[in-house]
């Protein structure tokens, strides 16, 4: 069982990697597939060196993995369990969007 320290650990990583809307959009094209480096940054339209800072992110937050083919590396998500959590946090955060509980929402601009 994972302490309080190393649950909190966990989270912040994942938090980390998806405060930036690009490793964001990496994720979800990496939930669908695997993928190469280039085929990622023309699908994104980003530069190679921006998609390689991300993807370096991505790592070190242990959430994408590194796979060997040939010559060539390939990306995919560490553990197939993150294509659900996304999805679970996404569609967690759009419950909440559309299910606003505090009567001054608009008003206070929060909730």
């Amino acid at each position: 069982m994972l302490t309080l320290a190393a649950d909190i650990e966990v989270l912040a990583r994942f938090g980390r990697a998806l405060a930036d809307p690009i490793r964001c959009r990496i994720l979800l094209t990496l939930r669908e597939a695997p993928a190469y480096p280039a085929d990622l940054a023309d699908a994104l339209q980003i530069s190679r060196t921006r998609l390689s800072n991300h993807l370096a992110c991505l790592r070190d937050c242990g959430l994408v993995v590194t796979v060997p083919d040939g010559r060539r590396t390939r990306y995919e998500l560490a553990d197939k369990r993150l294509g659900h959590a996304l999805d679970d946090l996404r569609t967690a955060v759009v419950a909440v969007e559309t299910d606003r509980t505090c009567p001054d929402a608009e008003a206070k601009g929060c909730c």
